[in-house]
């Protein structure tokens, strides 16, 4: 259970500073990054292999660069479901994404 808190944390800080430094992706308080969050971990748990799996003939033509669309998605998808957290188009979300996928990779790297 603690280490699913300090995930939790660490992940709306993630998102906090992809909203802070991408023009168009938006938090309006930090309670709302936490939500945020919480529905992309639940979203990337249930929907994401769904999408995954029926993805999978353009996945492999792209050599997995469309997974880089799906986390974009799956970005869009939590920002349409938590209130105060806004992402204004297509190419913020899939920068956010891709930040979001190097940002965790480097944290994961480190044990955090």
């Amino acid at each position: 259970m603690g280490s699913f808190i300090i995930h939790l944390l660490v992940s709306s800080v993630l998102l906090l500073f992809i909203g802070r430094v991408i023009n168009g992706i938006e938090f309006k308080s930090l309670g709302a990054a936490l939500l945020a969050a919480l529905v992309l971990g639940v979203v990337n748990a249930i929907i994401r292999p769904l999408l995954v799996i029926l993805t999978f003939p353009i996945t492999l033509i792209t050599l997995g660069l469309f997974l880089l669309v799906i986390n974009a998605l799956m970005l869009k998808l939590t920002a349409a479901i938590v209130p105060n957290f806004q992402i204004r188009g297509f190419v913020p979300a899939l920068i956010g994404a891709l930040m979001l996928s190097v940002l965790n990779l480097l944290l994961s790297m480190f044990g955090i």
